[in-house]
């Protein structure tokens, strides 16, 4: 699929597959605009991806809501004596820093795990990203609350130049797509070998979807061009 095709799939509110590499995690992602998302977006990922469903957001909106990454958060903590900091990840296995934060339920939610709940709880935090009219700090302490059932990562500050991870592939065509800066993403796994599903059946699952399958290498191409 085309790059075009992407993107106006993702304008209309519709998922993308997003492999992101063979020489990096080489696993295929389902992805939507957090401002379109919907409970059924969020059980179409739960049913047919399985892995974990998670918010991609800026490192600008990561920096105006004060949030660092999880292994920073947990490094700097002086509840995590020498040893509890030696389980803290380094560079995982295919090669980066992990992007986690903390996670969130909107404060509106009851246990927050629901399909409707993460869709709002998503949903919220992409109008908060879009609202240019207030504290967007103060609004984000006073209306989510942590620990909750949706993974906030956050983006590189570089994008594509500094991490080739899916946050920063989704992060990256949202604002090709020129929309807000935020996604959903999730894992797809497969059910019977029990990893992380082969590109080869991602892509029949996105022909038989009508969903466009898009080589996260082409981003970076693209983003080595400009």
């Amino acid at each position: 699929m085309s790059l075009d095709e992407a993107l106006s799939s993702l304008r209309r509110g519709d998922f993308i597959l997003l492999h992101d590499g063979n020489k990096r995690e080489n696993e295929v992602d389902m992805v939507v605009a957090a401002e379109f998302v919907t409970p059924e977006h969020i059980a179409r990922m739960r049913m047919d991806a399985g892995g974990l469903i998670c918010m991609s957001i800026n490192h600008t909106l990561a920096s105006n809501l004060g949030l660092d990454y999880m292994h920073e958060i947990l490094f700097n903590s002086q509840n995590f004596d020498v040893d509890l900091k030696k389980m803290i990840i380094g560079t995982a296995p295919y090669g980066d820093r992990p992007s986690f934060s903390i996670s969130i339920n909107h404060k509106n939610t009851f246990t927050g795990i629901t399909d409707k709940e993460r869709a709002f709880t998503i949903s919220q935090m992409a109008a908060l990203y879009k609202n240019e009219n207030a504290n967007k700090k103060d609004i984000f302490n006073s209306n989510f609350k942590t620990p909750g059932h949706v993974p906030l990562l956050i983006a590189s500050e570089g994008l594509l130049s500094n991490r080739l991870g899916h946050t920063e592939m989704s992060i990256y065509l949202m604002n090709l797509a020129g929309l807000s800066q935020v996604t959903a993403i999730c894992e797809m796994l497969d059910s019977q070998t029990y990893t992380a599903l082969s590109t080869e059946k991602a892509k029949k699952y996105a022909k038989d979807n009508v969903i466009p399958y898009f080589d996260g290498t082409e981003l970076v191409k693209l983003a080595k061009e400009h």
